[in-house]
């Protein structure tokens, strides 16, 4: 219930700002009323949501600045977990895990434009590759950790800027670095191309609002879902 909540936010199809109403939840997720409250107070402790007494759950708004100071930390503790991984070694079977995740890549990307059906597989990808790294570290606080901090709009790992195929392919290519480094047990090395991989991700983020919104520092509501998930208005480029 609590993810597929969570879920609603991310995609965009609850607006950042807007007010969300437990019976439109428990009717839009065919459940009663009592799992539903469960979820936006876990999710209010989590970050996406606020609670406003006598007014109830909003989605949490964000502007430019704290967008990037949350993706900092996402690079640090990314970072870390790609230097621990390293450091650590990784196993025949972890790394088998990660190179199909990157050969997937490869294989969307290979025709050099992005399509309207390679989003769920991308993001997939990119997921299994993030989460991946974290579970080789062996550092269960620092993968709930990082967890915690992802799970914010706009910051998760599966937000993907798909308006860009270049932003795209340097992220893939990055994949391919660090993947290396860390299985060459490289330590610095994966660590700095991790940092540089989430926080370039979070410069383009920033970027690309900034061009939809000018210079606002708000973060306009309606563009999330356009970030996050829906790429059937075919504005792709082919």
């Amino acid at each position: 219930m609590t993810d597929e909540l969570r879920e609603l936010i991310v995609q965009g199809e609850l607006k950042l700002g807007q007010h969300v109403q437990e019976m439109w939840i428990a009717e839009r997720l065919g459940v009663s009323r009592t799992p539903v409250r469960t979820a936006l107070n876990t999710l209010a402790s989590e970050g996406y949501l606020v609670y406003l007494p006598n007014r109830g759950y909003f989605v949490r708004q964000f502007d430019i600045t704290e967008l990037m100071d949350v993706y900092e930390i996402r690079a640090s503790l990314e970072s870390l977990a790609a230097r621990r991984a390293a450091e650590r070694g990784i196993t025949r079977e972890q790394e088998s895990v990660l190179m199909r995740c990157v050969e997937e890549g490869d294989r969307i990307l290979r025709k050099g434009y992005f399509a309207d059906d390679d989003l769920l597989p991308y993001r997939r990808m990119n997921v299994g590759i993030h989460e991946g790294i974290i579970q080789a570290t062996g550092n269960a606080r620092l993968a709930e950790t990082i967890r915690q901090n992802n799970n914010l709009p706009l910051v998760s790992d599966r937000v993907i800027l798909w308006q860009n195929f270049d932003v795209l392919k340097r992220s893939h290519d990055d994949h391919h670095r660090v993947i290396t480094a860390i299985i060459a047990r490289d330590v610095w090395r994966a660590s700095a191309i991790m940092y540089e991989h989430v926080y370039y991700a979070g410069l383009a983020l920033r970027d690309h609002l900034r061009t939809q919104d000018g210079l606002s520092l708000l973060i306009d509501p309606s563009k999330l879902a356009a970030v996050t998930a829906d790429i059937s208005s075919g504005d792709n480029p082919k």
